[in-house]
């Protein structure tokens, strides 16, 4: 019985005819096809680029400071900053990020008169040893760190639980 229909063709001796063997055979190929083309998957679809921020620290005070040491593996940052309760002049805050290995200066990430907030994105040169000084005048501030990661998407297909 196939799909509930059930088909008999019979010669006069009782044994199936060559053509009823045929037509059977037939349905159990197509029934095999329509199985099996049920059981596709999709074709894999392309990996997509994907971006995380891996926090490294968050500094805070009210004048200059420069902060410990830190170490990057891509050299790509996200800064966040916000400079506030500004007193006693114009406020400033300078962000700038420096060679662990030197004190040289790589790249400045803040430049900013008065106060506000924000995040900046910034490349360095490479992956190393990285740290920060913070020029600050009359104001309150707020600076923290992340660390690019550039990663892609993966495509995997789920198992259930057995229970």
């Amino acid at each position: 019985m196939i799909l509930g229909a059930r088909c008999e063709i019979t010669r006069g001796d009782d044994r199936p005819s060559l053509s009823s063997q045929r037509v059977l055979g037939i349905v159990l190929v197509a029934a095999a096809a329509a199985t099996l083309a049920g059981c596709r998957s999709e074709p894999p679809r392309a990996a997509a680029p994907v971006v995380i921020w891996k926090p490294i620290q968050t500094w805070s005070g009210r004048g200059d400071a420069q902060t410990e040491t830190f170490t990057s593996d891509s050299g790509g940052f996200r800064v966040h900053w916000d400079a506030k309760n500004e007193r006693g002049g114009e406020g400033r805050l300078r962000v700038v990020l420096r060679s662990g290995d030197s004190g040289r200066e790589i790249v400045e990430a803040i430049d900013r008169r008065g106060t506000g907030h924000g995040t900046e994105e910034v490349a360095a040169e490479r992956p190393r040893w990285y740290y920060l000084t913070i020029e600050s005048a009359h104001v309150d501030w707020t600076v923290t760190v992340d660390e690019r990661i550039d990663g892609q998407t993966v495509n995997r297909l789920l198992k259930k639980p057995a229970t």
